[in-house]
């Protein structure tokens, strides 16, 4: 099984709008997702091509993450950071929209990051340990080759903290390789 996973809730819909599940602890340890989350995060990005990321916490404050837009549009990464994995460096990413309703679900020992399409972008997301200053990090998000959706010419709007991160070729992961290479999100 994929260790990062596309999630496409169903959506039941008629003339008043829509409802839709987005987590149900039995459904998603049924896809092989056992995780309780502990804390939820919501994102405000103004600017058009704001980049957050690449962010993971490392052991023992390390964070699995469930990813959802809820506003705008973004196209959210996961890059593969475990030491000894066949796919280390390697990434996948989704567009995730409040349209789409898709989502994506972050392992531990993969870096994360996303970049809004268009303004006024609003992000929520799960994650199974509790923020740890301590244990923040990061690699450079033009340090992995990600295709990222730039338009020619456009550098990303970045916090100073996200400008300075070591790149991945510098990185020393403290993540343990599980045995399940990365595969092409479906």
């Amino acid at each position: 099984m994929n260790p990062v996973q596309l999630i496409e809730p169903r959506r039941f819909g008629d003339a008043r709008g829509w409802f839709t599940e987005t987590y149900n602890e039995a459904a998603f340890h049924a896809r092989g997702i056992d995780v309780r989350f502990v804390q939820d995060n919501h994102s405000l990005s103004v600017p058009a091509f704001t980049l957050r990321g690449l962010h993971f916490q490392t052991p023992p404050d390390a964070q699995d993450k469930l990813v959802r837009c809820i506003r705008g549009r973004i196209f959210d990464v996961a890059v593969d950071v475990r030491r000894e994995s066949p796919t280390y460096g390697k990434w996948v990413g989704a567009e995730l929209s409040a349209d789409n309703g898709h989502q994506l679900f972050v392992p531990v020992g993969f870096a994360h990051a996303f970049l809004t399409l268009e303004p006024d972008c609003e992000v929520v997301y799960k994650c199974s340990a509790l923020y740890a200053p301590q244990s923040d990090g990061g690699i450079r998000w033009d340090s992995v080759g990600i295709d990222w959706p730039l338009p020619a010419g456009t550098t990303p709007e970045l916090s100073d903290k996200d400008g300075v991160l070591a790149s991945l070729h510098e990185f020393d992961s403290p993540f343990d390789y599980d045995g399940r290479p990365l595969l092409p999100l479906s």
